[in-house]
């Protein structure tokens, strides 16, 4: 029995569509391909897929849509592809169901990186939060959930509740980007309005105390216009 995972490419631009799938097989995974959103959706009611990538940019449907069709029926995770830069799209995107985002061009290495985190927090979830009595660790950066501690450099860092609960929250989602709405209705519930300036400055606080260059982060990577990523790799 082929115990593969199935990864479904949703992609118009044959070239590519082709890229993408042959660049995948031989990392191993089970390639079906779609060259419009009807077709995906059909082949995600018909064969399950363990994980989508997306181009927006399809000749029948958007790429949303295809995202809100598809998001009440299957858990697999969606990376979104496509060569539309705007965070506006971005954020709709993810705000919608995407868990990731590459804008094209990119590299085959970075599309494999994100399957990989992609697939990871799938296990995750499938299980059950395993943060819960575990240490997150990434570089020189560690976080000891059981004892509600972090370090840099195996040096103690000082965070206040707020900031040691973005960075769990961070931790736990790593590698994916978070929208700014989605780490405000996290951290601080039903937030009206959502004071993006906020997060922004304990954000900033935080580069302070765990970035050895905070201009140039290693660890709490900003998404212009969309929200921040914890790295993972």
């Amino acid at each position: 029995m082929d115990n593969k995972p199935v990864i479904l490419v949703v992609e118009d631009d044959k070239p590519i569509r082709k890229f993408i799938g042959v660049s995948l097989e031989t990392q191993g995974y089970r390639c079906i391909a779609a060259e419009n959103g009807k077709t995906a959706i059909s082949l995600v009611f018909s064969h399950n897929p363990d994980l989508v990538i997306l181009d927006l940019g399809l000749p029948d449907i958007d790429g949303i849509a295809v995202i809100e069709t598809i998001r009440p029926i299957t858990k697999a995770p969606i990376i979104v592809v496509s060569a539309r830069g705007r965070e506006r799209e971005k954020v709709e995107a993810l705000d919608c169901g995407a868990d990731d985002y590459l804008t094209k061009p990119f590299s085959v290495e970075e599309l494999l990186a994100r399957i990989r985190v992609a697939f990871r927090h799938a296990n995750q979830n499938q299980h059950g939060d395993v943060h819960a009595t575990e240490k997150f660790r990434v570089g020189e950066l560690e976080i000891d959930l059981e004892k509600r501690r972090v370090f840099m450099e195996n040096e103690e860092v000082h965070l206040t509740p707020i900031e040691y609960k973005l960075m769990v929250l961070m931790a736990k989602h790593a590698g994916r980007v978070l929208t700014h709405n989605y780490i405000l209705n996290e951290i601080w519930g039903s937030y009206a309005g959502g004071d993006v300036q906020s997060l922004r400055v304990f954000m900033a606080n935080m580069r302070r105390k765990i970035e050895k260059y905070p201009a140039q982060p290693r660890y709490i990577l900003t998404e212009v216009g969309v929200g921040y990523r914890l790295a993972d790799e």
